[in-house]
């Protein structure tokens, strides 16, 4: 007797490539800058693999790496005319203020967003709105906590200034913490970037300013928790 075929009714089949595809959904890939911090936690286990402690320590230290550096995808929002959040955290202050001095804009004080990131958050920045990098300024400064109103001013910072289709400029602000030592910014001056592209990252806890012009609505409140790349921020006038 010939075999009946089975249908699909009989439930799904198992493949290999399918667990690796639900895995990829599920566990979001580590930034590029955290692989030699991951890889010194691996290589640390295998190092001491014959010691208890010292193998749990490095993966310990890889786990947490991987989990601090992760770089989820987002689906930013498709309507014309809002600003996203620049990165994850809570947003801490909205309060008007004047740009950056190294950006040259002037003293008129525009509307500024805070988003404090904590150790918890993905530390990755995203583009709040789709345009052309006209300015990219780093700034020494101090490393006091990100939450303070004065690390706007105080802190260690990398500004850029995004100008959109429309003319109307975005400035976000990446800023240090008080246990972060390095800001990374992958984008310079003439680059293109759109909406909710990953543009930087800050290690290890740090705020992200975002400077809005004259009449923009602001979408969230303090204490909101925000997701970069998909909260909308603000609507431009």
């Amino acid at each position: 007797m010939a075999r009946r075929p089975r249908s699909n009714a009989e439930g799904p089949t198992f493949s290999p490539q399918h667990f690796v595809s639900l895995l990829r959904s599920t566990v979001p890939p580590v930034h590029p800058a955290g692989l030699p911090f991951v890889s010194a936690g691996l290589g640390l286990a295998l190092v001491g693999r014959r010691h208890r402690w010292l193998r749990r320590a490095g993966l310990l230290t890889a786990g947490a790496c991987a989990g601090f550096f992760r770089h989820p995808s987002r689906v930013p929002p498709t309507r014309p005319g809002v600003v996203v959040a620049p990165a994850d955290g809570r947003v801490c202050l909205i309060e008007t203020a004047a740009p950056p001095a190294e950006l040259e804009m002037g003293d008129a004080e525009l509307t500024r967003v805070s988003i404090f990131l904590s150790v918890f958050d993905a530390h990755v920045q995203r583009a709040p709105v789709s345009g052309e990098v006209i300015a990219v300024k780093h700034r020494r400064g101090q490393f006091l906590s990100a939450d303070l109103p004065e690390a706007s001013v105080d802190n260690e910072r990398n500004s850029i200034r995004i100008r959109t289709a429309d003319g109307v400029d975005i400035v976000a602000v990446q800023i240090a913490g008080l246990v972060a030592r390095r800001i990374v910014c992958d984008v310079h001056t003439g680059d293109k970037l759109s909406i909710g592209d990953t543009y930087g990252l800050i290690r290890f806890g740090s705020r992200l300013d975002t400077y809005l012009p004259a009449g923009t609505e602001v979408s969230v409140r303090i204490g909101q928790r925000a997701v970069g790349g998909e909260t909308v921020l603000a609507e431009l006038p």
